[in-house]
Parts: structure tokens; sequence; C-alpha cells
């Protein structure tokens, strides 16, 4: 899969496109519904616009996890409060220590006021193959986001739980805490630091989840 540069300048504004580019291909969770795209209308067949149909889990590419994907009591993601989404955000770089845990959280927190942390595990060897094998946040270090007062956490990984976790726990912890979700952050490349992100969900009122377009802006 082809992705695009990341970063791209306008004016004074330095912008990062953190966005998995989706379609025909992107590698989804297995037994997820893969994405298709196709054509209700075409100019090249006699109509007067091209008009696309896209068929897809709202867990393509780069996502929100909203509280009812785990919990039946949980809000949907259309009612999600969308300032979780947009605001000042520290990007973490886990690289070889692997692991998600309360002395990375703790380090993190120790540098001052944190309202959003994404992770970067680097997980995606190969943009081809969904990767099974990823650093989590651990229940304890994501116990300890909440307590601060973390507002989202985000992660370049397919999930803020383990591939094949049962209980989904940080998941829980996090949603239980008011903490929003997002996964599969396309973060390779972008320096670590502090930025603005801008990545809100789509108004989708029945669903658990939804894709998002994840900017970062130097702060």
């Amino acid at each position: 899969m082809i992705t695009p540069d990341r970063r791209f300048v306008e004016a004074t504004l330095e912008l990062y496109d953190v966005t998995w580019p989706v379609g025909e291909g992107i590698p989804v969770w297995p037994g997820d519904a893969p994405c298709s795209l196709g054509w209700t209308m075409l100019r090249a067949e006699g109509a007067s616009v091209n008009v696309a149909e896209l068929r897809m889990s709202a867990h393509t590419g780069t996502h929100a996890d909203g509280p009812f994907h785990v919990s039946d009591e949980g809000i949907r993601i259309g009612a999600a409060p969308l300032d979780a989404y947009l605001g000042p955000a520290v990007l973490v770089d886990v690289g070889v220590r692997g692991r998600i845990d309360l002395d990375l959280v703790e380090e993190v927190l120790a540098g001052g006021p944190v309202e959003r942390v994404l992770f970067r595990t680097g997980c995606w060897k190969d943009p081809s193959v969904f990767p099974t094998d990823f650093p989590a946040p651990e229940p304890d270090a994501a116990r300890a986001l909440v307590a601060a007062g973390v507002r989202l956490v985000g992660t370049d990984a397919p999930s803020v739980d383990s591939y094949d976790s049962k209980t989904l726990e940080t998941h829980h912890v996090l949603g239980d805490g008011g903490v929003a979700i997002l996964e599969n952050l396309l973060l390779a490349g972008v320096p670590e630091g502090r930025y603005e992100l801008i990545a809100l969900p789509l108004r989708l009122v029945d669903a658990d989840a939804s894709p998002v377009r994840a900017v970062l802006r130097r702060s």
C-alpha cells in the first residue's frame, strides 16, 4: 500500500497527516469486513457525475473507538464529546523498550501537563501485513493516564489492547474513565514532541467507532 508524504507546510503551519490512506486492500483486523469501493454513477458510462460507494468497517484505518465498542451501556461514537479529539497532544516513541507500562507513563506525566498522549510503537513493519504483535498500554499505565486527567490516548497499533486479549481491560479502563481512543495512527517519521491534534470522528449515530482524518500541527 502506498503511504503519502505525512508532512506538508502551509505558510508558517507545519502539519503532519497521520491518517492511513483508505482504499481496497487496506489491512483490517482479521475477520473484519474488508474495504471496497464501487461506483453507483460514472461519467464514462453516460452519467453526469462520478459517485463512489464505499463499504468498510468503522474500524478501518485510522479510527476512533467509542465506548459502545466494548460496553453495551457505552455511548455511540456519534455522541462522543468532540473536544477530546481536538487540542494539545504529546507524541511519545515507545522505542526499544517495547512496552507501554507504568514507568513509561510516569516519565511522560513528569514532563508537564498532558491532555492527549499518542504512542508510536512502530509495529507496522510492512504496511500490507496486519501486525499481531504490538505493544499496548498496560492496564496500570491506563489507570495512571485516567488519574492524571488525560482526555485521549492514541496509538499507531491496531488496538490499545494486545491482539489476543479477550477482556480488553485497557479499553474498559480508558472508556470508564472518559478517555477517548484513537487507533492505527500513521506516526512513522513524525518527530517526538508536543502538537495540536485534530482527529474528529464522523457523526455516526449508531456506530461503535468511526474513521477519522488525523492531523498533527506543531504547537
